[in-house]
């Protein structure tokens, strides 16, 4: 039997390494276990949302993690959308991840998955609180009321010990030993579809595509996809690609059914090296539960999603978040047992609701769109329902602001139901994320935060804060004060005074303190 841990995380990927971050920066000892001991290097997981840039900054690597981009600074990059192929007459541009900068501190960026862990472990390393084991796998999982216990292995079996802690997260992928030991259902759908990725190289492929503006994603779609897509996706500016496509029929599992599965898509021959050929099952999974008694899933253990819209990893990441300041309050003394439930009520809400609003029903309803017209049949009605279907596309990306308003750790709005989709507003509203704003001393909100709950108080005085002071002392809760002496800045936000949790979500807003701070508050931790 080893040391006791705070939390030991199973499964060293970005997501079980952004979770380690997480705890460590707030003081929690945490150990590692990973069975790999040399990082994968294909470039899936590229597309970094604001809100997942937002994080990095909050665990001082943002600027780091840009630092490793391949593709310049202020690429130029958008979406091209094709019918048929790439050469095709139906095309449009789609909006990118920009088109939403103004909601978030940070703007996303795209990097490979194995860029983007080496930035996390450089910084676990500077972190003295966490340990990271490589070459070792989980194999047994036990729990009491006191702690759990994980049994691991090493990778050649030559060695196994016992690890202590308080708690354990499983962050160890879709076929997670962690929700299988712990008898966590996952429903789903299974599309029984195989696709295949291929990751190449080709001057010729980046030569082919000039007709269209700069841009980071070129998607076909066709009737005969039946909503699915064939993708390209840079990997860098000039040469470096990814390819995700539906195969229909054995004779596509090989290098030259690949290399035709490349041109069908083009619409144009290309040469290219093949760096890696892989083969992926298209389905949904989401875990009924994200919670076991003091074990967690996170990531992908916790939600398997297809690479449509670069949902999965960023989820993941958000997971993180979320979970990371939970534990560390309750192990810190100040938050409870419920702060724990919310876990697994916030994100497996957020989860399904994207699974099932963002990558289901929008692969089912472009299968029905293209089933009922396409240029063939009438070429006049293709055209109107293509700028149709356009904008409704578009959509998606600015609609997509996952939100906790129905969370029972939020004093959100009568009836509010925690989800994916919202309408993107730069006021202030509890359970969402809060809107960067440039306070009068030229810094950001998001600048000043502390990694406790703040309060911001907008041209309110010293009675409008002090409740929330004396109630966050009371419950040794960490606590920190913005102030913005502006009269304008109210108005921004639609309330004079926010409260903003660890996680950066609005936890309550108003003009006036509540009746009861105290059972805000308590509420917000759990207690």
């Amino acid at each position: 039997m080893t040391g006791e841990s705070g939390v030991i995380v199973i499964g060293g990927g970005p997501v079980g390494l952004a979770l380690a971050v997480e705890l460590g920066l707030r003081g929690i000892p945490c150990t590692v276990i990973e069975r790999r001991t040399e990082p994968h290097c294909i470039p899936k997981g590229q597309n970094l949302t604001q809100r997942t840039l937002d994080l990095f900054y909050s665990w001082g690597i943002a600027d780091e993690l840009r630092s490793r981009r391949l593709i310049r600074p202020g690429f130029p990059g958008s979406s091209i959308v094709a019918y048929g192929d790439l050469m095709g007459e139906y095309w449009y541009s789609g909006v990118y991840r920009n088109a939403v900068d103004r909601y978030y501190f940070q703007r996303s960026e795209r990097l490979p998955q194995y860029l983007t862990e080496q930035v996390l472990r450089d910084r676990l390393n500077e972190i003295p609180a966490v340990s990271v084991r490589t070459g070792w796998s989980a194999e047994a999982i036990g729990q009491s009321e006191h702690g759990a216990t994980v049994e691991i292995a090493e990778h050649d079996g030559a060695r196994r010990e016992t690890v202590e802690a308080e708690f354990v997260v499983g962050c160890d992928g879709s076929r997670s030993i962690v929700r299988e030991r712990l008898g966590l259902a996952s429903r789903g759908t299974d599309y029984e579809q195989t696709m295949v990725l291929t990751v190449f190289r080709s001057p010729a492929l980046h030569e082919g595509l000039k007709r269209f503006p700069p841009a980071y994603i070129y998607r076909v779609v066709h009737r005969d996809l039946k909503g699915y897509w064939r993708f390209f996706g840079r990997v860098d500016e000039d040469e470096r690609w990814f390819f995700h496509a539906p195969l229909s029929g054995d004779s596509e599992r090989s290098e030259e059914g690949v290399r035709a599965l490349l041109r069908r898509a083009a619409g144009f021959e290309f040469q290219c090296s093949f760096d890696h050929i892989g083969y992926w099952d298209l389905r949904v999974s989401i875990a009924d539960r994200f919670r076991a008694g003091r074990a967690f899933i996170a990531g992908d253990a916790a939600h398997s999603h297809p690479p449509y819209g670069g949902y999965g990893l960023n989820t993941g990441f958000e997971d993180a978040a979320n979970l990371g300041w939970k534990l560390a309050a309750v192990l810190q003394g100040w938050g409870g047992e419920a702060l724990l439930d919310s876990y697994s009520d916030e994100r497996q809400a957020v989860a399904a609701s994207t699974a099932g609003e963002f990558i289901d029903n929008r692969i089912s309803e472009e299968r029905d769109l293209f089933d009922r017209i396409h240029p063939e049949r009438d070429a006049d009605e293709f055209a109107q329902g293509w700028e149709a279907y356009a904008q409704v596309a578009n959509s998606h990306l600015t609609s997509y602001a996952p939100h906790y308003e129905g969370s029972g750790a939020i004093d959100g709005p009568p009836g509010g139901v925690t989800g994916a989709r919202a309408t993107r507003s730069e006021r202030a509203r509890p359970g969402h994320y809060l809107p960067p704003w440039r306070l009068t001393s030229g810094r950001n909100v998001f600048e000043e935060l502390g990694r406790g709950f703040t309060l911001v108080g907008l041209n309110v005085g010293d009675d409008a804060v002090a409740p929330f002071e004396r109630a966050a002392a009371r419950r040794s809760i960490p606590f920190t004060v913005v102030r913005d002496p502006s009269p304008e800045t109210p108005g921004r936000y639609g309330a004079s005074l926010v409260l903003v949790r660890p996680d950066g979500y609005v936890a309550w807003a108003g003009e006036a303190p509540p009746g009861d701070v105290d059972s805000l508050m308590a509420r917000a931790t759990g207690r």
